[in-house]
């Protein structure tokens, strides 16, 4: 079977709780985030994903996204990736889009169509997302990630062979699970956004 990528973005911090946008910041998780970490990682261990044997595991080395991959119980697989880094926000870092918005003097600001300043813009993050995709195409194996969910989104639309805009469409929850797989030989979203595991604790 050709590869998929399943993905898992970290859980919450303090910063995401109030909406703030934390590319390259190292913030840790609160205990609702570790919370959700270990729920998560119970999941994994159930069928149909019984542990993932045999799975490849890539993380973001950022503080939030390496230790709900631990907390899952799959610190000990990691390998850490720079490609899965969240957005390089710039000046945007720390801010909420409310506060952007008023200091940039643009009310209608939206961060897929405007971007950032002093950091990375899109076509940057698509870049290294599509850098994972290649890579998950080169292996054998399933690939299980943690990271970010800006990158995560981006990587979504990547690996459907979309404009990096379509991120813009897809939301993505604290320690939510989804899947990339494959239809009929072309690449598929499987499952997005899907945070069961959490609603039954």
């Amino acid at each position: 079977m050709a590869p998929r990528i399943l993905l898992v973005r970290h859980g919450q911090t303090a910063w995401s709780l109030l909406g703030k946008h934390t590319g390259r910041t190292d913030i840790p998780l609160v205990a609702e985030g570790e919370r959700g970490a270990a729920l998560i990682g119970e999941r994994l261990r159930r069928a149909p994903f019984a542990g993932l044997p045999g799975t490849e595991v890539w993380t973001s080395p950022l503080a939030r996204a390496a230790r709900t991959c631990e907390l899952a119980g799959f610190g000990d697989r990691a390998e850490p990736f720079d490609a899965l880094m969240e957005w390089d926000y710039g000046d945007y870092e720390g801010r909420t889009t409310p506060e952007i918005r008023a200091a940039a003097g643009n009310p209608g600001w939206v961060i897929w169509r405007d971007g950032v300043e002093g950091g990375e813009k899109l076509s940057d993050v698509a870049h290294r997302a599509d850098e994972v995709v290649a890579r998950v195409r080169e292996a054998d194996r399933d690939v299980l990630l943690f990271a970010h969910g800006h990158i995560l989104r981006v990587l979504c639309a990547r690996w459907l062979g979309l404009e990096p805009e379509f991120a813009a469409r897809i939301a993505l929850a604290p320690t939510s699970l989804s899947v990339l797989g494959w239809a009929y030989g072309d690449p598929a979203l499987d499952t997005w956004n899907d945070t069961a595991h959490l609603a039954a604790a």
